[in-house]
């Protein structure tokens, strides 16, 4: 069940299964995580992402930062405009919304939006899945039978009919876990959209991703695959 909390100058929104409340006010400090021993590991990107052992699952806790020239300027402050129009909280009901339809997107636990003035900071802590690695890393490794580019493309399929426009869908975003079972995963600035008309836009991305990443990684990949997971 999701619930909102607002305190000070900030707002949670939390999945009540998954966190307890008493632990939602200190859930995007890490510090908070490391005093208990339940920092399980980290990964560097745009910023960290800290890998936290809860109760019955692993969470990745990650600050929102921006990208690019702008991002050097201004890191994490964004123009607040209403606190469900917040990165976190729109990337929080767009995962509980995908979970809804049936899309493997990562649990949503918790996200929080902190307002200053006239900008705000923000959170989300949502699940890490288990023994799972993104396309780019298993492909460096060796090639995938067209099943799992049949499974990867019917992922999409189902995410598209739940009327999710992925605007950043690339082979970093997708992963397999141990049972080849396919995930979507990064869903910041993304939103739901009527129509049909910008799905191809989605499938134009991945496919150049997939031409990127043969090019300066040298991945066990074909256009033929393409073929494959691009079938209907």
């Amino acid at each position: 069940m999701m619930q909102t909390l607002k305190f000070d100058n900030q707002v949670v929104w939390f999945d009540e299964s998954l966190i307890a409340e008493e632990q939602v006010k200190q859930a995007f400090d890490a510090s908070y995580w490391q005093d208990q021993d339940k920092v399980v590991g980290s990964a560097t990107g745009r910023g960290t992402t800290w890998f936290i052992q809860l109760d019955s699952m692993q969470g990745a806790l990650r600050h929102y930062r921006r990208g690019g020239l702008f991002g050097k300027l201004v890191k994490d402050h964004y123009w607040f405009s209403g606190w469900d129009k917040t990165r976190s909280a729109a990337e929080f009901s767009l995962l509980f919304s995908l979970r809804e339809a049936g899309v493997n997107v990562p649990k949503p636990i918790a996200a929080r939006a902190v307002k200053s003035g006239l900008t705000y900071q923000a959170d989300l802590l949502s699940e890490r899945i288990p023994e799972a690695r993104d396309l780019v890393s298993i492909l460096q490794e060796k090639p995938l039978p067209a099943e799992i580019y049949q499974r990867i493309g019917l992922e999409i399929r189902k995410m598209h009919d739940a009327g999710v426009n992925h605007t950043d869908l690339n082979i970093h975003n997708i992963l397999l876990d141990q049972q080849d079972n396919v995930w979507v995963i990064d869903f910041d600035k993304c939103h739901q959209q009527e129509g049909d008309t910008w799905k191809q836009a989605n499938w134009d991305r991945l496919k150049r991703s997939f031409e990127k990443e043969l090019k300066t990684k040298e991945i066990h990949w074909k256009q033929s695959d393409w073929l494959w997971l691009a079938s209907k």
